[in-house]
């Protein structure tokens, strides 16, 4: 151990640096006008007048505004020029600091490559170091996400209290983190933990009662003050204070160092919203670092201004052993015993479910374009409007990773914000998939098509949408229903032969004037299919669906099995639920409860946006139910409506229950297994926490499997604490949950982040919705209460089985509740809904693209990235200020293995896949290189930093891979393999 003696001089890197939220109390607008683009214009020109100063950038949102809209030719000359000499650092790269509890594993690849191409094609330069320092929880997809995009270290800061003060004091806030287990050493990472302090400069100063290092004070709203008089400015620095400003800062210094294993020092210099004056910033700091340096003998510490790599660089030459940590995560995340940041799972339900909508939207309009552009060479449509219009929808996704937006952590205007930035997104993304399905078919003339994702108020109320065209954004085969609402009651379906198609009709629960279809649809990988839906003229091939009705029952006597109840049976469950392939049977009921909170801080803990902090055990919400099932050939749908006592007119809670029906002669094995769930909740009476509580009579031991952001399983054992255990003792579910017990296994798949517990042995609780508000004045100062009144609409699918069966089902079904096929609907301005003939004759897509089981095509697009490739190219090409076009021939390819080692005996092994033959649809292969995963790197040439650990002595750089002629790769356990693919000219 080289322990540093303390006649060794400490050296202190100084990393001045602003932490500019994207959207959480003000939207961006409001931030760029108030202080962001003056942090970038004020810190450029300062850095040119001293070689000694540096900055780190860390958010590129902001900084691109600033690029685009703000910055001088002049201030783009200096910022290429602080660049290349080390003065200017961008660290993470991303558009955000994403959040990592409730964001998606695919979501975090899209905003950091969103990031990172902007700032390669700018400035040919590769961010290789992260800065998570606010994010509220860090989880373990993150290091190895981070890993795969290039970086040497990884560093965080929000980690439970009392697990921090630990590492503190046994010096072990450093270690190299294998966040994966199946990619272990090869994706590991250096971490640095921030200690106590975090990444705000130490305020509190002996000799002065403002804040001290924050001489530019705090930004003000809306407007810029016209004196330049801010909010708490920090005494400046004279002859007679200057001693005591340099014993503050020694000080700190010193208590820091002993938390850590080298004689370095990370010093962050800055806080939120902080350098929008960065002139009297360094002005002050200046002489503050030059009195150190020359006393550094009497303090025993020297002083440099510094960026995150050469603090890293410092650490990394000491040449120490570090320990291993494995993939356990650091979730939840409680700041006090009584502030469990366990709340924020599920905060803004809405804005969760949209993001991931438009997230899956995206996923589908990317892949639809690819193939569009590979197969219509000469086509009407303009590609680059087609790029701004799938860019404004990447922006958006991106924007609101953001750890104060999907988080539901932000102010109501902000929400709003993100909101309408994806529906914007989402409205361009529809309208472009829609207008090249028009153009592959030339139907132009015929009339119009608009598009509608997933939902069953699909399709203009009353219109009638002759045909149905259906897109499969996945790389399988699947076979799945996809519902649509019409008018009429009897209605056939034909495909595009004329063939009937399986569906079934029922009457709507939402509306009474329209009725729901059901569509058996089996498409191949990302491939489209359309379906007629005419009225029928006597001849019916449509099942209807036959309602039962059962009256309003007091729900507080006890509910009984009635006996008039008709048995609920498909070939897989029985409900109540039986396991028809091992006749296993599993006693399962489903409540919904509430969490009552407290809003007064007179009062004790509150529960608010990020904090959830309930008063007791949740209590049961209904005291009547009633019921209604309606039994079809293809469907069988319970519908339960809760209400507050037996003669309330308006339900509180609704449950809408499906489970499928496969005709023979498909293949229904994962359309059978899955108990299909939608509810409605609220609106919720104040401080009120709505959950689902779902009980079994599995022996669990309170155990609960929840994944970190779609990507790993984390193991939850049931903690007891002093304090605050319920709340403790919440996960963020990002799509998967599970309990089980040694034989059989509940799975519970979700679209949208949710809080997960088991609060008892069999159980697994839910949170769906959260209404609050607290009295809390910080809280009131920002409109951060939560009083959210909205009623959401969330979807579960439950798998139960045995834990082999259920380790098959879960990941595809996963990817399949995630990626549902995108409907789209076609009506005619002619009176006859007759199809034009082109539709009828031509598939829109040849050849479909398909992976096995066990792979997943992460991402096949068009980024239209214009920069080189080739790395000295690029360089040379910014040096001549050459900035090519969009390049439409680069396809971006991400295949993902979904499994773990060992995880499964079949599924878990490598898989080898011929690129040239799964992309044939697209055209021929030319040449392929395989990148990074944000695509700056080409694999061959990055070389990530070693850090020595007792497992691995030497320490040297990761090594490369090839890809052979034939363009042949194996992809093994959880790799996420990301690709360039260039085809042949048609």
């Amino acid at each position: 151990e080289n322990q540093f003696k303390w006649d060794q001089k400490l050296r202190a890197f100084v990393v001045a640096h602003s932490h500019m939220d994207v959207g959480w109390v003000y939207t961006v607008q409001e931030s760029m006008h108030a202080y962001a683009a003056n942090v970038y214009t004020s810190v450029v020109e300062e850095l040119m007048k001293g070689k000694q100063r540096k900055f780190i950038a860390v958010e590129q949102e902001f900084f691109r505004l600033w690029w685009d809209a703000v910055a001088t030719d002049k201030h783009k000359q200096q910022v290429h020029q602080l660049l290349q000499e080390g003065q200017l650092e961008f660290v993470i790269g991303g558009q955000v600091m994403h959040d990592e509890a409730v964001t998606l594993i695919d979501d975090q690849i899209l905003q950091l490559s969103e990031g990172h191409g902007f700032l390669y094609e700018t400035f040919g330069i590769r961010p290789q170091f992260s800065w998570h320092v606010d994010p509220f929880g860090a989880s373990a997809t993150t290091p190895t996400v981070f890993a795969l995009a290039g970086f040497n270290a990884h560093l965080i800061s929000r980690i439970d209290y009392d697990l921090k003060a630990d590492m503190q004091k046994n010096k072990r806030l450093q270690f190299v983190w294998q966040g994966s287990p199946s990619l272990s050493e090869s994706q590991q990472i250096f971490t640095h933990v921030m200690d106590q302090y975090s990444y705000c400069t130490p305020s509190q100063l002996p000799f002065s009662n403002r804040s001290g290092f924050y001489w530019n004070g705090f930004a003000v709203f809306p407007d810029p003050p016209k004196d330049g008089v801010y909010p708490n400015m920090s005494l400046p620095v004279t002859d007679t204070n200057i001693h005591p400003y340099a014993q503050a800062m020694v000080a700190n210094i010193k208590e820091r160092a002993a938390w850590f294993r080298t004689s370095d020092v990370l010093w962050p210099w800055g806080c939120d919203k902080q350098f929008f004056n960065a002139s009297v910033q360094y002005s002050n700091m200046d002489l503050l670092l030059d009195y150190i340096n020359k006393h550094s003998d009497e303090f025993g510490v020297t002083v440099q201004y510094a960026t995150v790599s050469d603090y890293f660089q410092a650490v990394h030459s000491k040449n120490l052993t570090w320990e291993i940590r494995d993939s356990q995560d650091f979730l939840p995340y409680s700041t006090e015993p009584f502030q469990a940041w366990t709340g924020f799972y599920t905060s803004r339900s809405t804005l969760k479910g949209v993001a991931r909508r438009a997230s899956s939207l995206l996923y589908a309009g990317e892949s639809f374009f690819t193939q569009y552009v590979r197969q219509h060479p000469e086509s009407s449509i303009c590609k680059c409007g087609a790029l701004k219009q799938l860019q404004s929808l990447r922006w958006a996704v991106s924007e609101v990773q953001h750890h104060d937006g999907i988080t539901g952590t932000e102010s109501p205007k902000v929400k709003n914000m993100y909101m309408d930035n994806l529906m914007y997104g989402m409205f361009n993304v529809k309208k472009l998939m829609a207008s090249l399905i028009f153009d592959m078919n030339n139907a132009k003339k015929n009339g119009d098509v608009y598009s509608s994702v997933y939902s069953k108020d699909s399709g203009k109320p009353g219109t009638f949408n002759p045909y149905v065209i259906v897109y499969n954004p996945l790389a399988w085969n699947i076979t799945t229903f996809v519902t649509v609402s019409v008018s009429h009651s009897s209605m056939n379906v034909y495909d595009e032969l004329g063939n009937f198609v399986p569906a079934q009709i029922q009457s709507s629960a939402e509306s009474h004037s329209t009725y729901d279809l059901y569509i058996l649809v089996e498409i191949s990988g990302l491939s489209c299919k359309k379906y007629i839906v005419k009225p029928s003229n006597g001849k019916r091939s449509v099942f209807i669906g036959k309602s039962v009705k059962y009256q309003r029952k007091d729900a507080t006597r006890g509910v009984q099995q009635s006996p008039d109840l008709l048995p609920v049976v498909n070939d897989c469950y029985q409900i109540i639920i039986t396991d028809r392939e091992t006749n296993e049977t599993v006693q399962l009921t489903q409540e919904f409860l509430e969490y009552h909170v407290n809003g007064d801080v007179m009062k004790g803990p509150i529960s608010d946006n990020y904090l959830f902090a309930p008063n007791s055990s949740a209590v049961p919400v209904s005291k009547a139910v009633e019921m209604e099932i309606v039994f079809g050939n293809l469907v069988t749908e319970i519908r339960q409506y809760f209400y507050s006592n037996i003669t309330a007119q308006y339900y509180i809670y609704a449950m809408y229950t499906r489970l499928y029906l496969v005709p023979e002669g498909y293949d229904g094995k994962l359309l059978c297994h899955r108990i299909e769930q939608e509810y409605s909740v609220g609106p919720l009476e104040v401080n009120r926490e709505a959950i689902l509580r779902t009980s079994t009579n599995l022996s669990t031991g309170q155990l609960l499997y929840t994944d970190d952001n779609g990507y790993q399983i984390q193991e939850r054992p049931f903690k007891t604490y002093v304090n605050n255990t319920a709340a403790r003792n919440y996960y963020p579910m990002v799509q998967t949950a599970y309990i089980e017990d040694n034989a059989t296994r509940l799975t519970l798949l979700a679209e949208r982040a949710h809080g997960v517990s088991s609060q008892g042995n069999g159980q697994m609780e839910v949170m769906l919705h959260r209404r609050l508000w607290n009295n809390l004045q910080w809280d009131l100062n920002f409109n951060l209460t939560l009083n959210d009144s909205s009623v959401v609409h969330p979807v579960f699918w439950l798998i139960l089985g045995t834990k082999s069966a259920t380790t098959v089902l879960y990941r595809t079904s996963q990817q399949a509740l995630e990626h549902r096929p995108i409907v789209m609907f076609g009506q005619f301005s002619g009176d006859k809904p007759e199809l034009p003939r082109q539709l009828q004759q031509k598939s829109v897509h040849s050849s479909p693209v398909t992976v096995p089981p066990n792979l997943h095509v992460q991402t096949l697009s068009i980024p239209g990235w214009r920069y080189s490739s080739n790395h000295t190219e690029q360089v040379h090409s910014i040096r001549k200020q050459k900035q090519g076009d969009a390049d439409f021939s680069r396809v971006l390819l991400r295949i993902r293995h979904l499994y773990e080692v060992g995880e499964d005996p079949v599924l878990s092994q490598p898989v080898t896949v011929n690129l040239k033959s799964l992309l044939k649809g697209l055209g021929s292969v030319k040449s392929v290189e395989e990148r990074s995963l944000t695509g700056t790197w080409d694999i061959n040439t990055l070389k990530r930093w070693k850090w020595k650990t007792a497992q691995n002595p030497s320490k040297g750089f990761s090594n490369s891979r090839n890809i052979s002629e034939e363009y042949i790769v194996t992809v093994h356990p959880k790799e996420i393999r990301t690709f360039f693919v260039y085809f042949q000219d048609q």
